[in-house]
């Protein structure tokens, strides 16, 4: 079957265009009960085919399972629809052998840990959509974004996101939307073009990597024409 044509939008002001409509692959690997890994392909490969284009996973999906399922499918799937789709990386959730979630790690050196090991289950030299499942309470989010841009400079990673980000109000008004990162997730894609332009040398001290990068912040948590991430029933 060809693909059919199917809605499509931008993620964010510089980001990639793709399906309006994407697929979360997690319920193929935890958290849903048992699930059938040819028919979860079958699936992946079925939604290519309709036209969507985005694959939503974790590297924490069953431990690594999730990429290393969309790999094969991927890998299995007709050249064409391999080459249109783009997968969205959401890192940093740490878990336990019997499965727990213990917290979330967004230090510099941990993102570029996760990232490496994602980069081989997925069996690719880059990552369309990477982004930090939830913001670290322990590290300020431009050193976590700034690590990220490393990545991207390194061509390693080829959009910066955010999941589930947003700053918790004290008492008192609620901040402007100026001082606000949105919590819709990934509404703060950047463009490879975008986040180099964040940064001013090969090698950063701590202080100018968030410097640069709370531009970057910024710049997203108030682009008034960014569209909320595509969802389906599925995805986390």
């Amino acid at each position: 079957m060809t693909a059919s044509p199917f809605p499509t939008r931008p993620l964010g002001s510089s980001g990639p265009r793709v399906s309006a409509q994407g697929l979360g692959c997690m319920g193929m690997s935890a958290l849903y009960g048992d699930a059938d890994r040819a028919e979860s392909i079958a699936t992946i490969h079925a939604a290519l085919d309709a036209g969507i284009t985005l694959l939503d996973t974790g590297d924490f999906y069953g431990m690594g399972h999730n990429e290393l399922l969309i790999n094969e499918a991927l890998r299995t799937a007709p050249a064409a629809a391999r080459e249109r789709a783009l997968t969205s990386v959401k890192f940093g959730a740490l878990r336990t052998v019997e499965g727990g979630f213990t917290g979330y790690d967004g230090r510099p050196a941990a993102v570029k840990n996760f990232a490496a090991y994602s980069l081989q289950r997925l069996g690719t030299d880059h990552i369309d959509v990477y982004r930090i499942a939830r913001i670290d309470p322990d590290v300020p989010v431009e050193e976590t974004v700034g690590a990220i841009a490393e990545l991207v400079e390194a061509g390693h990673v080829r959009h910066i996101g955010l999941s589930e980000a947003a700053r918790t109000p004290s008492a008192g008004p609620p901040p402007s939307p100026r001082s606000r990162i949105s919590r819709s997730s990934t509404r703060c894609s950047h463009a490879a073009s975008r986040t180099r332009s964040c940064r001013p040398s090969a090698s950063w001290a701590s202080a100018s990597r968030r410097t640069a990068c709370s531009r970057a912040v910024s710049s997203a948590a108030t682009s008034p024409a960014t569209a909320s991430w595509p969802r389906v029933t599925s995805a986390a």
